[in-house]
């Protein structure tokens, strides 16, 4: 059973985060994998735990990896690594990711209880306070932070918009699980086998892996992270395939 406590009250034993890794996910993503990173790391400067991105560029037929590669954070503490794969789905793909952050933080010296593991999407922006958020239910004793996405405005028009927005609520204890704003504490993912290598529906998985295992689990409405509103994606029955579906189920949209 999932013991959820008010933040702010450790759970006992509670391990504070001495390090924090982005993961993101990336397929032929050139557009917006920029934005991304610049998101990220505007985060990052309100945490003062070293900071690392792993982009996983997967299966990329375009100059995503090299963007990713590219891109020289500006402060001190603050890395980005692009890890090639091949696995083709975006659970396969989150799992290597978390994987590289992992045995690069335990060969740095880390325990894997105190690695917080962030995940996002390549076609989302993280708002300013997000790692900031994430780290400070972490250290309330949390290990996995199911937080909220918002699509983008300007991807949509308005009558969809609204209709997503009926369906969600972007409040504490909501019950929505997003790939795109999600966190889990390194020790966590490892008990319970990590991210499931299929091509959707892996981070629902994973949350009710940690739930069963007894992990408390705090659902939080800030730090929205706005993502993409396109509805042609790259993962099966995602966000994308959702916002199509809005359009036959409400038919002002």
């Amino acid at each position: 059973m999932t013991v959820v406590r008010p933040l702010g009250t450790p759970r006992g034993g509670c391990a504070s985060v001495d390090a924090v890794a982005v993961v993101i996910p990336a397929r032929d993503e050139e557009a917006t994998i920029t934005a991304c990173l610049e998101a990220v790391m505007v985060s990052a400067a309100a945490v003062a735990v070293p900071v690392s991105v792993i982009v996983v560029a997967d299966r990329c037929t375009d100059a995503t990896a090299e963007r990713a590669a590219a891109f020289t954070p500006v402060s001190p503490g603050r890395s980005v690594t692009v890890v090639a794969s091949r696995a083709g789905q975006v659970g396969a793909a989150r799992d290597e990711g978390v994987r590289s952050a992992l045995r690069c933080a335990v060969a740095g010296g880390a325990e894997p209880r105190r690695v917080w593991i962030a995940c996002t999407d390549a076609d989302s922006r993280v708002p300013s306070d997000w790692l900031a958020v994430h780290v400070e239910i972490a250290d309330s004793g949390a290990d996995l932070v199911l937080g909220t996405v918002r699509p983008d405005p300007a991807d949509l028009p308005s009558a969809l918009l609204e209709s997503w927005w009926r369906r969600h609520l972007l409040t504490d204890g909501h019950p929505h699980v997003h790939g795109a704003n999600l966190g889990v504490r390194g020790d966590r993912y490892e008990t319970v086998g990590g991210f499931p290598h299929l091509p959707t529906h892996e981070d629902v998985r994973l949350a009710d892996a940690v739930r069963r295992s007894g992990g408390r689990v705090v659902a939080t409405g800030r730090a929205p992270v706005l993502t993409s509103g396109r509805r042609v994606g790259r993962a099966p029955a995602g966000l994308s395939s959702y916002l199509r579906e809005l359009v036959d189920l409400d038919p002002s949209a």
